[in-house]
């Protein structure tokens, strides 16, 4: 029987103590005296689109150099997210993410279905997406769904057809997210009356709150339970971070990480773009960011830095992604749980991390 000791974040707070695993599980917790570090339930990143030198949209080995990358720096459950491509691009991307999904390595995160960040978005605010948006296609969808398990779509709700697209996606399980828009607060309501569940790196790539236009940002802080956000400082300012915390109670944090995270600055792949890390940052020729570098652990210092407790911001990168999924059994410690832990040190390092009572990291 496998254990981990520390102080443990448990639905009740820290207690010093061990955790015994027996299995894929938490069997008990023992209080007692135990290292001065921290054992905190995995890191969930629901929107990642590669890492150490891989991009998901090349195929299984970028998906699995991604998989492993961000499994050392504590996410244990991830979805592997799209970019906006023609069909026959995103049919490779989705087959090799399914050949993770039906072999993981035993250092990799799991994959547990896809992000398609696109292609049914505005070509008038794509970001960094490449030149391929497109209306909703219920037929296109179907022929994607059966190549793996698309588990979040993000679209603009302003769309043609958007809003029958949303309640269609929502009757075959799929949780749709508002981004990539210029949708009006009205537009931007209505899907969500519609079914949308939440919104896709929120500020990022969507119109913006002006006090007599309020846009997707205005509505998504007036009428959103539920939206992701970057926490790298780059993308949105932390006090806009700690705003929108107000404003949205299960905000949660992802990546939004591509090729370049893991990575010495340079020149990387994104889909059909090259785009180039340069400090912190990833970017396209023109200056646009470019998704990100973020790893989770980094996320979470950041949240500590801009003055979130300890415990506040482990919720917001694992048991809220883990809510709004529907996982019942990841995103908190505690018996009969799924044994996904991060081991991080005084300075809230990673010393090890385990997904399913399995060493898939460790420091030493």
């Amino acid at each position: 029987m496998n254990s981990v000791s520390g102080r443990v974040l448990l639905p009740a707070g820290w207690l010093e103590g061990r955790l015994e695993l027996e299995d894929d599980k938490v069997v008990r917790f023992f209080p007692e005296r135990a290292p001065g570090r921290y054992v905190v339930p995995g890191f969930i990143d629901l929107h990642v689109h590669g890492g150490a030198g891989g991009d998901a949209m090349a195929g299984e080995e970028g998906a699995r150099r991604a998989a492993r990358l961000h499994a050392r720096h504590g996410t244990t459950r991830m979805l592997l997210a799209t970019v906006t491509a023609p069909e026959s691009d995103l049919v490779q991307a989705l087959e090799g993410i399914h050949a993770l999904m039906e072999k993981p390595g035993a250092d990799e995160a799991r994959v547990m279905g896809v992000h398609l960040e696109g292609p049914f978005i505005s070509p008038e605010k794509l970001g960094a997406q490449p030149p391929y948006a497109r209306d909703p296609d219920r037929d296109e969808m179907l022929r994607l769904m059966a190549r793996a398990s698309i588990q979040v779509v993000t679209l603009a709700p302003e769309l043609a057809g958007a809003r029958q697209f949303i309640k269609f996606l929502r009757s075959r399980g799929i949780r749709p997210q508002i981004g990539h828009s210029l949708a009006t607060a009205a537009e931007t309501a209505a899907a969500l009356e519609a079914g949308a569940k939440g919104f896709t790196h929120l500020f990022n790539a969507m119109s913006g709150l002006h006090h007599r236009r309020p846009g997707v940002v205005g509505a998504a802080c007036a009428r959103g339970t539920w939206a992701e956000i970057i926490a790298d400082g780059l993308h949105v300012d932390p006090v806009a971070v700690r705003a929108a915390m107000r404003a949205i109670p299960n905000l949660y944090v992802v990546t939004d990480a591509v090729a370049a995270a893991g990575m010495p600055e340079g020149e990387y792949r994104l889909g059909s773009y090259t785009v180039r890390r340069k400090g912190n940052g990833v970017f396209l020729q023109d200056g646009t960011l470019a998704g990100s570098a973020l790893t989770m652990d980094r996320a979470l210092r950041n949240l500590v830095d801009w003055g979130l407790d300890l415990a506040e911001a482990v919720r917001r990168l694992s048991s809220l992604p883990a809510r709004y999924m529907g996982w019942a059994d990841l995103g908190q410690i505690q018996a009969g749980m799924q044994a996904d832990l991060v081991v991080l040190d005084g300075d809230l390092q990673v010393e090890e991390v385990l997904v399913g009572g399995k060493r898939v990291f460790s420091r030493s």
